[in-house]
């Protein structure tokens, strides 16, 4: 049977953090049936108290919710909004057998995952997406959203073109700018190259991207065009320099999830951002030695 986009309502978000929380409460205000997936602690805060939403987006929102520890039915779509450190565990939360024929899309950091839930969930159910969004998790089920924006960018992948059209409807409805490009190797590492570089110095230094522009500008240049190159030898198109000029365009006092996940003593997605650079470059044969640094010296204990 052919979807229309009336058919995406039900919805189960993995992990209801800075950015799950942010549009699950999103699609709720939308009228979506939203379903937060997390473990019992997270679960039974997000069912006694809602989540709460303090954005420069679209004001402050509380909505009531409904969450659970796995998933108890198939859905439409499931938000896969883990960090990649969490990944493996956290999809025992949504049974392939339970699910049912609903979409997945991931939106988190760095390549690798898709493979990950390709491989669980098929080809054909995997819609391959990245966001753009400042938002954190403060305490279970309290969420700021500091950015005016809340933007994901979509590539088909193998989904079927109605369902993801459909998908594109449901987030729009919710207020979240959509944008579907052709080349899903570019989607990736359009957010990845800009990423990278932000979060593995800023995490390195302990320091915002004011500091770290001045200071270390010389490096933040370097990095910067040596993944590039890595992105360019994987066949993604690359522009350094516009990259750079969005750095100085950034607030000074701004810093990256990564950062802000070193300060808070939550584990780094070094391997994630950081790792799947150094894994592209080793197959296309990029030196990348200024990245492996980096990646080393965030990996000790």
């Amino acid at each position: 049977m052919t979807r229309t986009t009336t058919d995406v309502r039900r919805v189960a978000v993995l992990g209801p953090g800075g950015v799950g929380g942010l549009v699950g409460v999103l699609l709720t205000r939308s009228g979506a049936a939203v379903t937060y997936l997390a473990g019992e602690a997270t679960a039974a805060v997000l069912t006694g108290r809602g989540v709460h939403v303090r954005s420069r987006q679209v004001g402050d929102l509380r909505v009531p919710a409904r969450a659970g520890t796995r998933l108890e039915g198939p859905v439409d779509l499931v938000v896969v909004a883990v960090k990649q450190t969490a990944l493996e565990d956290a999809l025992d939360r949504v049974p392939p057998e339970v699910l049912g024929d609903g979409v997945v899309l991931p939106l988190l950091n760095g390549l690798d995952h898709l493979g990950v839930l390709r491989e669980r969930y098929g080809d054909e159910r995997v819609l391959p997406a990245t966001i753009r969004v400042e938002s954190t998790r403060v305490a279970p089920g309290e969420i700021e959203h500091t950015s005016d924006f809340t933007d994901v960018d979509l590539a088909p992948g193998g989904v079927a073109p109605e369902r993801v059209e459909a998908v594109r409807a449901l987030l729009d409805a919710a207020g979240i700018t959509t944008s579907l490009r052709a080349d899903e190797t570019a989607l990736l590492w359009a957010k990845l190259g800009f990423l990278a570089p932000f979060a593995l110095l800023t995490t390195t230094y302990r320091a915002p991207i004011g500091e770290v522009r001045t200071a270390r500008r010389d490096e933040l240049e370097a990095l910067v065009r040596e993944v590039a190159a890595v992105a360019a030898a994987s066949g993604a198109p690359s522009d350094p320099e516009r990259t750079l000029s969005f750095y100085d365009r950034f607030a000074p006092e701004a810093k990256s999830s990564m950062l802000r996940d070193a300060e808070a003593g939550r584990p780094l997605e070094v391997d994630a951002i950081g790792g799947a650079i150094v894994r592209a470059a080793e197959r296309t044969g990029v030196l990348a030695p200024l990245t492996e640094h980096l990646v080393a010296r965030l990996a000790r204990p």
